[in-house]
């Protein structure tokens, strides 16, 4: 395993499952109910050159739950990049200032070539439209637990993966780590123009899972186990994209009617949020909030073991973690969301 993690192609089945087991150490930790300062002294540069909200706070909650400091940056607006400096500069740089990076940056290839300048690991927050590797992690981290808790197998399960298939990052990762698992069976239904790229629908294939493409979701899907949808990337579109996606049919919206007359009732839907709530955004519909279903948000809450148990191994301190564990001495609520519900 390298000291940096910027690809799932790096990745082995063994090392994910040990970071899923790494993960659910962290579980007390996250959820609020002990403490570790296993990471005191350390310091994060957590530097986000395209929007973000869940991915840099979870890594920064994450690296602070571990007792490390972080030090962010948002934006080309504030950063010498703005100045014409160079990604191996700031790199190195940076290299000399903390610890271990978390970078997302526009770009595809990106964190990739900052990375070669550097020692300190790296973490490929968001690369573009090409990868989203923790974010994969996660993913399949909450796959796994929900199906524990339903007495279901990832072995032989079906996942519908729909939305735009072609500028997810987080798409294009995690049906590389499904890949490293199974056999699986895999539906792609995306709308015309916004297909999985041929080079990934074709390694999946030839890893001995079962890949199906669907133009829209008007078929029933009485068996399928999980529902991954992701929002439409209209900010990756060129003008000519624009005009031409500007009224996708509704024929791709995941809702309750769907769920309750083409899925299973124990059928779960996952979404790397953020979802788009706006009329006519074609995205994963709220009026799924508070149905047992929807995982979205304790797949986010996951984020945070799963981002702890990355730092604890690329900083090899997996040994110290629960040394010196506390109890809390804070408030913590039962659960976080005012509607929180599970199957």
């Amino acid at each position: 395993m390298s000291s940096h993690l910027l690809s799932v192609d790096s990745l082995s089945r063994d090392y994910v499952e040990h970071l899923m087991q790494l993960a659910d150490r962290m579980e007390p930790f996250a959820q609020r109910r002990q403490v570790t300062r296993v990471l005191e002294g350390a310091v994060l540069g957590n530097l986000f050159f395209e929007a973000s909200t869940r991915t840099r706070i979870s890594f920064h909650a994450a690296f602070s739950r571990l007792g490390g400091s972080v030090c962010d940056t948002t934006g080309f607006t504030f950063s010498s990049m703005a100045k014409g400096e160079s990604l191996y500069d700031t790199s190195r740089v940076m290299g000399g200032y903390v610890d271990a990076v978390v970078l997302r940056h526009p770009d595809q290839g990106a964190v990739a070539e900052f990375a070669e300048a550097t020692q300190v690991p790296v973490i490929n927050g968001g690369d573009g439209p090409g990868e989203h590797p923790s974010q994969a992690l996660l993913d399949l981290y909450t796959i796994e637990k929900e199906f524990a808790r339903l007495g279901k197998r990832l072995e032989g399960a079906h996942l519908l993966l729909t939305g735009d298939l072609k500028h997810g990052r987080t798409v294009h990762s995690l049906i590389k780590l499904l890949s490293l698992f199974g056999p699986l069976r895999i539906t792609l239904v995306s709308p015309p123009g916004l297909e999985m790229p041929r080079h990934l629908i074709d390694l999946v294939a030839s890893r001995g899972h079962r890949v199906e493409q669907r133009e829209s979701l008007a078929n029933d899907f009485g068996d399928l186990d999980v529902i991954y949808t992701t929002r439409i990337q209209k900010e990756r579109f060129t003008d000519e994209m624009s005009e031409t996606f500007a009224g996708i049919s509704q024929d791709f919206i995941v809702d309750r009617a769907f769920l309750d007359k083409r899925c299973s009732p124990t059928t779960i839907v996952m979404h790397p949020l953020p979802r788009d709530s706006r009329p006519g955004a074609n995205d994963l519909n709220v009026d799924l909030n508070g149905d047992p279903r929807l995982a979205i948000f304790r797949q986010a809450d996951n984020g945070i073991p799963m981002r702890m148990a990355i730092f604890a191994n690329l900083l090899r301190v997996e040994e110290y973690i629960e040394r010196d564990a506390q109890d809390v001495r804070w408030f913590v609520p039962p659960s976080y969301g005012v509607d929180d519900r599970t199957l």
